[in-house]
């Protein structure tokens, strides 16, 4: 069935924690049919644009991991529901004059793409809290519109973030060129997956793939991803 109607037959049931319950079966569903290990895909529930309430019934479902794309946002959803009620995810574009916001609420960021953003958020880190967690964003398709790392960039980036302090470089993260295709998709994925593989024979301890949305999750999962970054599947429309 292709990915796009299991989304919106996912959307005809009632509520979030009906969501939440039906994609962790086809989670796990794909970890099987893939040779995974059972659990070894977390869900990252994407927050962006919907209120707080929808994220506490989350909560109350069993999800912890929410992804928001604006900082300030995600901020105050913190503030609203408590930092420590949930895993925050920054999953969105970071200029450096937010880098503040996002060392001091989030617990992840996976759109590193340059060495100012990880210097600052090491900096900005604040020494009570355990050490922020990070993904380089790769550009796996090369396009000019998207943001992240080109592939033959990112062992140098790797390096740089590595001996810096306060943050734990986990691993990779990317967003595939859009297409209809599942076997361009997963090709994507495939590549980035075999990135991650070249810079752990490097010696890097890498154990994150955040890669596959609403759309493409089953084929992110065939190909490795540890994280899938799902909004419209759980909580419908963005607002």
């Amino acid at each position: 069935m292709p990915s796009r109607l299991k989304c919106n037959l996912v959307l005809m049931t009632n509520t979030i924690c009906d969501r939440i319950e039906n994609l962790i079966k086809e989670i796990r569903t794909s970890e099987r049919q893939a040779g995974r290990s059972p659990g070894s895909v977390k869900l990252l529930a994407v927050s962006k644009k919907h209120p707080s309430a929808a994220i506490r019934e989350a909560i109350l479902c069993g999800q912890q991991h929410f992804g928001e794309h604006y900082a300030p946002k995600m901020a105050q959803k913190c503030g609203e529901i408590g930092q420590d009620a949930a895993k925050w995810h920054f999953i969105g574009p970071l200029q450096s004059n937010k880098t503040a916001i996002v060392a001091r609420h989030a617990h992840w960021c996976h759109t590193i793409d340059r060495l100012k953003i990880a210097r600052r958020l090491s900096e900005q880190r604040p020494d009570e809290l355990p050490d922020l967690q990070l993904c380089i964003e790769v550009n796996i398709d090369n396009e000019e519109s998207k943001a992240g790392v080109q592939p033959s960039d990112v062992e140098a980036l790797a390096h740089e973030i590595a001996a810096l302090p306060r943050v734990n470089l986990r691993g990779l993260m990317c967003i595939p060129q859009s297409s209809d295709e599942s076997a361009r998709r997963r090709d994507s994925f495939a590549r980035l997956r075999q990135l991650q593989e070249t810079l752990i024979r490097s010696g890097f301890e890498l154990d994150t793939l955040s890669m596959g949305m609403s759309a493409d999750y089953h084929e992110a999962i065939e190909e490795g991803a540890t994280i899938v970054r799902i909004g419209t599947a759980i909580f419908g429309p963005r607002q």
